[in-house]
């Protein structure tokens, strides 16, 4: 036998904020995509790993060289091949401490991550992405990290 929801719950529910239950799984959804990605390169699943990203998607690597700030710029398609070349040690890269913001069909999500070469740590820092909420789900518009060896947190 089936309850029925009391009216006050359903009340409730009707009421509730954008930002309350609706934007959890937005979130999630966000995060999904992210996770995708990461994903797909432990597997070196370069299809899995394109399917994340928007077509027009740009990444960009910001690091401290010799005392000074460089900013490099990479295409998704050379990143792709890279991960769906075959190599000796799974690319693992860990996350957490995921904060997302969503506005309409534009999010951002900041995150902690440290980056293993099969099981050897190589570098950590901190992965931006921009990502926007297309007809088949959350896309990634851009990605920008920070790379450094020290001081680094190697999980949560």
């Amino acid at each position: 036998m089936r309850q029925a929801i009391p009216a006050i719950m359903l009340a409730a529910l009707a009421f509730a904020p954008a930002s309350g239950l609706r934007g959890q799984s937005a979130e999630a959804d966000v995060l999904k995509t992210v996770r995708q990605l990461f994903d797909g390169m432990r597997k070196g699943d370069s299809s899995m790993v394109r399917a994340a990203f928007h077509a027009d998607a740009a990444l960009f690597t910001t690091m401290v060289r010799d005392g000074k700030t460089v900013v490099r710029k990479d295409s998704v398609e050379g990143f792709v091949k890279a991960v769906g070349t075959p190599h000796n040690d799974v690319w693992d890269e860990r996350i957490w401490n995921e904060k997302v913001f969503i506005d309409g069909p534009l999010a951002s999500l900041w995150l902690d991550y440290a980056f293993f070469l099969g099981p050897k740590f190589s570098h950590c820092g901190v992965d931006a992405f921009t990502l926007a909420k297309m007809p088949d789900g959350w896309k990634i518009i851009t990605l920008a990290d920070t790379r450094r060896q020290e001081p680094c947190k190697q999980g949560p």
